[in-house]
């Protein structure tokens, strides 16, 4: 077994998340890396700590990668100390490790999030300095407490992951050939087609649609 430490605002939710999600094994809600080495939920704003989920999970049913795509998931990275309508350092992003052979994944995905984003994101990387245990009473908050406050979709975890990095775009030799000169133009060249001429504009079939460059999925249309 692994585990990984998460901040991404209020804990009861992202708890309840990770929970749902197969190959995790065992989760649990505390504070982490804050100035001193104690705290309770009272003391958050003295002490620095962030809200954070410990996520154990079998390596050879889901990987950190994996993990950290769900985590981002359900995230905001861009937004500073706020998560949905929690505000305050407690309620900061953060990915807390114990394993420094975890960090290359770490880094990766960190990096990847960035490029997409085109700017740096919020969530910070850090050794996981300390970890203490929730108040029982947060602990399974929303199992205990089904319509309790939650401020993400905790269905999400139920959904299927797509990892980008599974679907390279090909170089633009390969695009000029394969694909039809009004695509190609309008797919790499920024391009814009006659209105109502698409093959698919009187489309309404029940199914999964894709990226025509890398087969990536974009959406699933319910007929």
């Amino acid at each position: 077994m692994a585990e990984i430490y998460l901040a991404g605002g209020c804990f009861w939710g992202l708890e309840e998340y990770f929970s749902r999600i197969s190959g995790v094994s065992a989760t649990s809600v505390g504070y982490a890396n804050g100035q001193v080495e104690t705290t309770n939920y009272q003391l958050l704003k003295e002490t620095d700590h962030a809200e954070t989920v410990q996520v154990i999970y079998d390596e050879k049913a889901v990987s950190l990668r994996e993990i950290l795509l769900y985590y981002f998931r359900v995230i905001d990275p861009l937004s500073v100390n706020q998560q949905g309508n929690d505000r305050g350092r407690q309620y900061r992003t953060g990915i807390y490790y114990q394993d420094e052979a975890d960090l290359p994944a770490i880094y990766t995905v960190v990096q990847e999030q960035e490029r997409m984003m085109g700017r740096k994101i919020a969530v910070e990387v850090e050794k996981l300095r300390h970890y203490i245990l929730a108040e029982d009473y947060h602990q399974d908050y929303l199992k205990k407490n089904p319509s309790g406050y939650c401020h993400i979709d905790v269905t999400d975890a139920e959904k299927p992951l797509i990892d980008v990095a599974n679907y390279e775009k090909p170089s633009q030799e390969v695009l000029k050939e394969s694909l039809t000169e009004e695509s190609y133009r309008v797919t790499q060249e920024a391009a814009t087609e006659a209105p109502f001429t698409n093959a698919y504009d009187q489309t309404f079939e029940e199914g999964i649609y894709v990226d025509i460059t890398t087969s990536e999925p974009l959406f699933f249309c319910q007929g």
